[in-house]
């Protein structure tokens, strides 16, 4: 395919919007083939070679819409025999395991790139009339020699971090400032004096600093963009503060409310005004609350905005998830009463003293499933997972 055959962004986003189910359709095949393909996951395959960042053994990946409504993944990654923040903090600090040190810091800058790649193909000047993410990766021709068909791959990977990896500054970068005397500094963190030439680990407290090559450049990896072509950002869940910050990012990032403050307060006195006067004669106060209660939900659920990708991946069966691993619903409040009932502690309800808090009545009627039972039930969480046998067709995961 060369730049004449790509039709125009104008075109793609009139058939994109014309038909929105193409959009969810392609994102999923599109995920599933890097699960498949670069991740190469596959528990029913041990032999398999490992993926480009080594053997994983699991994933889990929230699907949301931008703005403009196209579906983009964030997902968390765990490779076969990975430590936990604590152990690898335990081996770094005080230098006693140079080595597994050594080794992490050469596995980390071989996965994670954070500098524009030089190319004699590539000068940095926009010179292409398409932009690098619509054209196809680069194969190797027929006959193709390796210093030929690398050179290219180089020169395209230049092209592509340059479009899709490189920040620029906008007003969104300083939502936070406070103007006045207070530093203006990006909420991404990212600044072109940033810049760091090696990663660092300090034994002191465990911590590792990945080295950034380019303080504009968010971190990627070359296989990665090359294949997907386009924008990500790849960070290593480490060790000590590093890596508690950034699971409270993506905890915090996957958790967001979508409906604005303003709306929701907006759709709430909508509901309050269609419920009318109270009239005490006519009904009584448990039933009047339970009607606004339904009323303010359906208020909201009415205002929550979902892009027509969204709705048309929900109508194929898509769901808003992948995972390598099947779940079950817990009700976690029923649960908590059954537990109640049964072990009931005063230590529990600090402000109830055991002779104003009748044992047991919370849970009166709970049953927990067990045995045979509990094997029926259905997954109730609406996303994907991989199939678990030969007959399971996949109710089953750059950024």
């Amino acid at each position: 395919m060369v730049d004449e055959d790509v039709s125009t962004s104008w075109i793609q986003s009139k058939l994109l919007s014309g038909n929105p189910f193409i959009g969810s359709e392609f994102f999923d095949l599109y995920i599933r083939t890097f699960i498949r393909t670069l991740l190469a996951y596959d528990p029913d395959t041990p032999e398999r070679e490992p993926g480009i960042l080594g053997p994983v053994s699991a994933y889990y990946g929230c699907v949301e819409a931008q703005g403009r409504g196209s579906l983009h993944c964030h997902m968390l990654i765990w490779l076969e025999g990975s430590l936990n923040p604590n152990e690898i903090r335990d081996r770094i600090a005080g230098g006693q395991d140079i080595e597994f040190t050594n080794r992490l810091i050469r596995y980390l800058d071989d996965t994670i790139a954070t500098h524009i790649p030089s190319s004699a193909d590539n000068d940095g000047s926009d010179s292409r009339k398409v932009h690098p993410c619509h054209l196809r990766p680069i194969v190797r021709l027929p006959g193709e020699d390796d210093s030929s068909y690398n050179r290219r791959l180089l020169a395209d990977l230049s092209q592509l971090a340059f479009k899709t990896q490189l920040h620029i500054h906008s007003h969104t970068c300083y939502k936070y400032w406070k103007g006045g005397t207070s530093p203006k500094t990006c909420r991404f963190e990212l600044d072109q004096s940033n810049v760091r030439e090696n990663t660092v680990a300090d034994v002191t407290t465990g911590e590792l600093t990945l080295r950034q090559l380019n303080g504009l450049v968010n971190p990627y990896n070359p296989t990665m963009l090359s294949a997907l072509r386009c924008n990500m950002d790849i960070k290593f869940i480490g060790s000590g503060a590093s890596a508690k910050a950034i699971l409270y990012y993506i905890t915090d990032y996957i958790t967001k409310c979508q409906l604005k403050a303003h709306i929701a307060f907006g759709a709430l006195d909508a509901a309050l005004k269609k419920i009318g006067t109270y009239r005490p004669d006519e009904d009584t106060i448990a039933n009047r609350g339970k009607q606004l209660l339904n009323k303010c939900a359906y208020a909201m659920l009415s205002h929550q905005e979902l892009s027509a990708q969204q709705v048309a991946s929900f109508l194929m069966g898509y769901g808003d998830y992948y995972t390598s691993h099947r779940f079950r619903s817990l009700q976690w409040t029923q649960f908590e009463q059954f537990i109640d009932n049964q072990y009931h502690s005063s230590e529990c309800y600090p402000t109830f003293s055991s002779s104003n808090y009748e044992h047991g009545s919370r849970a009166e009627n709970v049953v927990l499933s067990t045995g045979a039972e509990a094997d029926t039930l259905d997954d109730d969480n609406g996303g994907l997972h991989e199939p678990q046998d030969g007959n399971d067709d996949g109710a089953q995961e750059d950024d």
